[in-house]
């Protein structure tokens, strides 16, 4: 899968990592959903941190079709709000 991280570029990720990214968005879900500002900037720095830790990074020149889109380290929770699905940044 390939997952952008709005800001910076691309990384291949394999799906296997799903489910360990998921506990990270569901954290970043419920903070955001109590309004807690610091932990949201937390766990927003610890997911974006273990997608490029797991991932491989897309070389520039080669533009893929992004099966997912995160938010930048800098966004907002008011912006990252706005990205979200039911199911957080990360399906499933």
């Amino acid at each position: 899968m390939i997952v952008r991280i709005m800001g910076e570029g691309q990384v291949r990720l394999a799906d296997d990592h799903l489910a360990d990214l998921n506990k990270l968005d569901d954290e970043l879900l419920a903070e955001m959903e109590k309004g807690d500002g610091p932990g949201f900037r937390r766990t927003l720095a610890a997911l974006l941190s273990r997608v490029r830790e797991l991932g491989e990074p897309v070389p520039d020149d080669s533009l893929e079709p992004s099966d997912l889109i995160l938010p930048s380290a800098d966004a907002t929770l008011e912006e990252v709000r706005d990205l979200l699905s039911d199911d957080g940044l990360i399906p499933g």
